[in-house]
């Protein structure tokens, strides 16, 4: 998959583009991309996405913006996943939001990216104050000569898949329901790198995953898999949080004991999917008693597997 971080000024070659945030990239994204994907070929052009980098709201109001569910880098792996071959990551500013829905339309898909087809959600709006809508969109495609589609809302059971709803099942521990909407396990991917090591100390040592964010959708201890570092996924029990017991601070920190593994992985790229959530966060007294409450996590993530849960 090609990545560009910046529009032409002119297109090379007619581009069919989807736009959106894709945060999560959850079932409905992955219909909205299997249609996209099917006009290319049916057209016999290149699949294309355009997102943006921050996402809006962490520019506007970055207090109230939603913890992401996704990295740069997982959700540019999950398109190539999906089929895209050109993604178009635009540096979200004060300077492009200030386009108008006009000028986005004549600069960016017109001129910049040649679109002859178009595919958005439902609810997408764009160009300063949020000014363009589908209708604009569709007149402009008949006077640029695209086509223009908007893709329905997926729901299961009555329930709107979206990245927020995503949100709203990890806070509360439903990793199952999460997993449904998503159409797979939620996890995350980072590099092993060096902790301080108290997990060796007290007996459970444990991999530190390297988080590039600054919040994250779920908290606690968890059943997990990772995968990245065997052929198979390797079975574990996953802390995500502040560690309050040693008074670490708000910065989110990602730790997993694997079972049963004793081997050096720092440096190695992982992904840790988060099957079963098995407590939230909790502060202990002394080392001891929380060395005595990952015993327990861990006997407990072994009965979790043991029952014949999926493995990620």
């Amino acid at each position: 998959m090609l990545v560009f971080r910046i529009v032409p000024d002119r297109a090379m070659s007619p581009t069919v583009l989807a736009i959106g945030n894709f945060d999560g990239l959850h079932l409905g994204h992955r219909a909205l991309l299997e249609r996209l994907t099917g006009k290319a070929r049916e057209l016999g052009l290149p699949a294309s996405v355009m997102t943006f980098e921050p996402h809006p709201r962490e520019l506007f109001t970055p207090e109230q913006a939603p913890a992401r569910l996704t990295s740069l880098r997982e959700k540019l792996g999950l398109l190539e996943a999906n089929g895209i071959e050109r993604t178009y990551v635009l540096h979200f500013s004060r300077k492009l939001a200030a386009l108008t829905a006009e000028e986005f339309i004549e600069k960016v898909l017109v001129r910049g990216l040649a679109v002859k087809h178009l595919i958005i959600g439902d609810d997408f709006r764009f160009g300063r104050g949020r000014g363009g809508d589908f209708a604009m969109l569709q007149q402009a495609g008949v006077e640029h000569n695209f086509g223009v589609e908007a893709m329905h809302t997926v729901d299961i059971d009555g329930e709107r898949v979206s990245s927020s709803a995503v949100r709203e099942a990890l806070s509360e521990g439903n990793l199952e329901h999460a997993a449904r909407l998503l159409g797979r396990p939620y996890n995350i991917s980072g590099r092993v790198v060096h902790g301080d090591k108290i997990g060796r100390r007290i007996g459970y040592p444990t991999a530190n995953i390297q988080l590039k964010r600054k919040r994250v959708a779920l908290k606690g201890v968890f059943a997990v898999t990772v995968s990245g570092v065997d052929k198979r996924h390797l079975p574990g029990a996953a802390s995500l949080g502040v560690r309050p017991t040693l008074g670490e601070g708000l910065k989110p920190v990602l730790e997993v004991h694997l079972l049963d593994f004793d081997r050096q992985i720092y440096g190695q790229h992982v992904t840790v999917h988060f099957l079963h959530k098995l407590r939230d966060e909790a502060k202990f007294t002394s080392l001891e008693s929380l060395s005595a409450q990952i015993e327990r996590d861990v006997a407990a993530t072994r009965n979790y597997f043991a029952d014949g849960n999926p493995n990620g």
